[in-house]
């Protein structure tokens, strides 16, 4: 049966009925596609201490690049680290916030990235240009609060894009799971 166009508008018509015109806001929202809520066990939820010490700080040099590897990490996990070459899960700002909140923040950042088993994280800390700025006692409680952590594997000062000096990459070891799951997954490759 063939549908002539004087049918074929009826019928488009008849089928657009109840719809109705959109506003002429041209507002344009964009959301990034969802991930699968990351249910948290009711024991991570009570935070535990926070390990991270004010005490004696060691000003790291403006013009020193941060830069760390824990022992048994290969050189080639910080030269990817450093050029930016794995991809970024989440981030954290921390321009222009007092020392304890950093700590604080930096702390349950950590926590939640644990939990949602987060490999490569960034944290801004912004630029000092002198060594007793602001900034720079920031960055320099940073570099000793991520060696504090036992899951930190490296961290290195971020590419120019994601905020160079003022920002730092930081690799978190694989959770049990994530070990677990990769070992199965190459030993089946293996038989």
């Amino acid at each position: 049966m063939k549908i002539d166009d004087e049918n074929e508008d009826f019928l488009f018509f008849q089928e657009m009925a109840g719809v109705q015109k959109l506003n002429d806001n041209n507002q344009v929202v964009y959301l990034k596609n969802p991930q699968k809520p990351v249910r948290i066990a009711q024991e991570t939820l009570q935070q535990p201490e926070n390990p991270l010490t004010l005490g004696f700080l060691e000003v790291i040099d403006c013009a020193e690049p941060l830069e760390y590897k824990h022992d048994g990490v290969q050189q080639g996990v910080l030269d990817k680290l450093r050029n930016g070459k794995y991809p970024l899960e989440a981030s954290l700002n921390l321009l222009r916030k007092p020392v304890e909140t950093c700590r604080q923040e930096l702390f349950s950042f950590f926590l939640q990235a644990r939990a949602q088993n987060l490999r490569t994280l960034l944290v801004v800390h912004g630029r000092g240009r002198h060594e007793q700025s602001h900034a720079n006692i920031v960055r320099s409680y940073i570099a000793k609060w991520l060696k504090q952590l036992d899951d930190v594997q490296a961290f290195s000062v971020a590419q120019g894009k994601d905020g160079g000096a003022g920002a730092c990459y930081i690799a978190l070891k694989k959770s049990a799971a994530a070990r677990q799951e990769n070992w199965e997954r190459h030993a089946k490759r293996s038989r």
